[in-house]
């Protein structure tokens, strides 16, 4: 019983990736992607990423390798970047997903550099203490970040990453610098898809996400990881478990000296990660244009 449960839950997980790279093409239509939004304010988001996150842990060989390929079949993973190149040396799911490359693979290539890979969804100088989210939305920062925006960042620019399934899934700093204080702040699961950052108000504001604040002599900046639906947890590079609190989480770095490059976190499945700088920023990549970690910002 037990092994048909976990046979099922793993083929859901390996349906919700593939509907991760279907539903842009699904709700194109004005009906489906009004379905696809009201159905996100109605499923438990919490039970539903428990679960996956539940089978994505799990270490049953045979249904993890199984898993693994069935995910390669879909995503067609470059294997030559990856430190451990058999499927079958990866001792969970979340293992494989959350999986380290060789060095060379992200080369760091400016004094401002990508945060992770992915999609430049959006771009933008900050206005009033608020941030774009999407064409007709925008957002508090200092209600995104938990706290009050200092002034100093008011002439400041930001910078948001969507990370899809198929992406590289650690998040790492863009610049050298001391962490002061890492935020962990609960909240829901909504998908960070282009079709729901157009038509959910303030939604990287309502999800879970970890605020990273750090001091750097070339300007602070806080980095975001924000959380997404069957996302099962956000893991900072400093536990070997994701936060599972119901509560705020302040945790004091006390300065703690972090190199550009190095590990902030990862999501185990897909999320954005948002960039916000106190220097106003002239960035060298354009919103829809794809980047990896390590890559330029700014020239």
């Amino acid at each position: 019983m037990r092994i048909a449960l976990d046979c099922i839950l793993y083929q859901a997980l390996i349906t919700n990736c593939a509907v991760h790279r279907a539903i842009d093409l699904l709700t194109t239509g004005r009906f489906m992607t009004r379905l696809f939004i009201l159905l996100q304010y109605l499923i438990p988001q919490h039970l539903l990423s428990r679960c996956i996150g539940y089978v994505a842990r799990s270490e049953i060989p045979w249904l993890k390798n199984f898993v693994i390929k069935q995910f390669d079949g879909i995503y067609k993973i470059d294997w030559a970047v990856a430190i451990r190149k058999d499927p079958e040396q990866y001792v969970s799911f979340n293992d494989f997903f959350t999986r380290a490359l060789i060095k060379e693979a992200r080369p760091l290539t400016g004094r401002l550099v990508s945060p992770a890979d992915g999609l430049v969804s959006v771009t933008g100088d900050i206005k009033h203490q608020r941030a774009i989210q999407a064409k007709g939305h925008d957002y508090s920062i200092p209600q995104l970040l938990g706290e009050t925006l200092p002034t100093s960042f008011n002439n400041g620019s930001f910078l948001t990453v969507y990370l899809a399934p198929s992406d590289y899934h650690r998040v790492h700093f863009p610049q050298q610098g001391a962490l002061q204080t890492a935020r962990y702040i609960p909240g829901a699961l909504f998908s960070v898809n282009q079709t729901t950052a157009n038509h959910v108000p303030g939604l990287f504001t309502r999800n879970e996400r970890l605020v990273l604040r750090i001091t750097s002599s070339e300007g602070d900046y806080y980095l975001v990881l924000i959380g997404a639906m069957i996302v099962a947890g956000i893991q900072p590079f400093w536990d070997i478990a994701p936060f599972k609190a119901q509560q705020p989480i302040d945790q004091p770095m006390q300065g703690l000296a972090v190199d550009q490059g190095q590990e902030a976190g990862r999501f185990l499945l897909g999320s954005t990660a948002i960039l916000i700088t106190q220097a106003n920023q002239k960035w060298c990549v354009a919103p829809g244009s794809t980047i990896k970690m390590g890559q330029a910002l700014v020239n």
